[in-house]
């Protein structure tokens, strides 16, 4: 199963110089993750019930063709590696111009904060099969934990 979406891209995505700023493409790849928590169960609002939300430690962005003013763009998400009990993760997004040429790829690694005690923590058990629906690249491993090292 593929998860992306399609963007109608903003005036405010783009820099002088005419073409996506550097920081939109980031954006765009944090709202498809965010839509596809939604569809599955796991609004803000539920977010938010269960003091629980995602850090990211590192977001790394490789450009390929740059985007301009008024063309539309996809994104297309993956997993990259999840960790048992999903306490950890890494995403993988490609962002594609109006003419369905890879433009960008954006890999985040992140966590669950615990809201109150702001502290990593697991999930509850339901994410496991959010996370068992989400498509997986070719390169993806389990990430271990440090007690398993």
């Amino acid at each position: 199963m593929d998860f992306e979406v399609t963007f109608n891209t903003k005036w405010s995505d783009f820099d002088p110089n005419r073409h996506m700023r550097h920081t939109a493409y980031n954006d765009y790849a944090a709202e498809v993750r965010v839509r596809y928590f939604q569809e599955h169960g796991l609004s803000i609002n539920e977010f938010a019930k269960l003091n629980i939300g995602p850090i990211l430690f590192k977001e790394e962005t490789s450009f390929y063709k740059e985007i301009n003013i008024g063309e539309n763009i996809t994104v297309h998400m993956e997993l990259e590696g999840v960790s048992k009990g999903i306490e950890r993760w890494r995403f993988n997004h490609q962002i594609y111009n109006k003419d369905g040429i890879l433009s960008a790829e954006i890999k985040v690694y992140g966590a669950w904060i615990d809201l109150i005690k702001r502290k990593l923590t697991s999930p509850p058990a339901d994410f496991v099969k959010i996370f068992e629906g989400l498509p997986k690249t070719e390169n993806f491993k389990e990430i271990p934990l440090k007690s398993e090292k």
